[in-house]
């Protein structure tokens, strides 16, 4: 192997072990999995496609509808899922819809309803998670938390759409105990409203937790972990 894929070995069985771990920490969820999703943004499709082909990893996530389109083909081939989990602009749904896997960041109605516009025009099902702003953070999209159930009725007619679950950004914090109070609410969000509610969807997914947060996010209850430069390293910016 050369040295770099030496790095995303070590890094990426580093975090698995981690993963794990924080699972035998938890204090709900207890029966739950972990899905972790390989955050590529910036990332070449060829240490993508590496961790894909040699060592399992089957879920990736992009930040942006040129990359996702980039490495869509590549990724996949090698037998990868590949989700959205940027934000997504109504223009750019056409490239995304019916493709992404999930579509991790739906947090507005009019988002919605093109989303569902064009599955329904492909004859396809679309996975969302519906974003929660649980910071209230003005620089981040997302649903504020209060208007999480209403928002949830505004979007259960659209037909093509199929909400998997939630997801969302902690604010920037000085440490775990500040992370796991933003954690501890949205798996309160989380639990009310779909541990209320059937589907015949399985098991809901409740995305939070990064490179910076993610031991603690699964300690406090996340089902899927979006890591991106534990494994792969410090973002490549042009």
């Amino acid at each position: 192997m050369t040295e770099r894929q030496i790095e995303l070995h070590d890094n990426y069985m580093r975090v698995l072990e981690k993963i794990e771990n924080a699972k035998a920490k938890r204090t709900v969820n207890k029966d739950r999995e972990v899905k972790l999703l390989a955050a590529t943004k910036t990332v070449d499709a060829a240490d993508i496609t590496f961790l894909v082909e040699n060592y399992g990893l089957d879920l990736c996530g992009e930040n942006h509808a040129q990359e996702f389109n980039a490495k869509y083909e590549a990724v996949t081939a090698a037998g990868a899922r590949m989700d959205f989990i940027g934000h997504l602009q109504t223009n750019k749904v056409k490239y995304i819809a019916g493709r992404a896997g999930l579509i991790h960041s739906v947090d507005s109605v009019r988002l919605a309803q093109e989303i569902d516009k064009k599955c329904t025009a492909l004859g396809v099902r679309q996975g969302i998670l519906v974003e929660v702003n649980i910071g209230m953070e003005e620089s981040k999209t997302g649903i504020a938390p209060a208007e999480f159930e209403r928002f949830m009725e505004e979007i259960s007619g659209f037909p093509s759409l199929e909400v998997r679950g939630m997801m969302t950004m902690a604010p920037k914090c000085t440490g775990n105990e500040e992370f796991r109070k933003y954690f501890r609410e949205s798996c309160r969000i989380f639990l009310d409203f779909f541990g209320k509610t059937t589907h015949n969807i399985g098991e809901h997914v409740l995305s939070m937790g990064m490179s910076d947060s993610y031991e603690c996010a699964i300690e406090e209850g996340s089902t899927m972990v979006r890591v991106g430069s534990a494994i792969f390293g410090s973002r490549k910016y042009n």
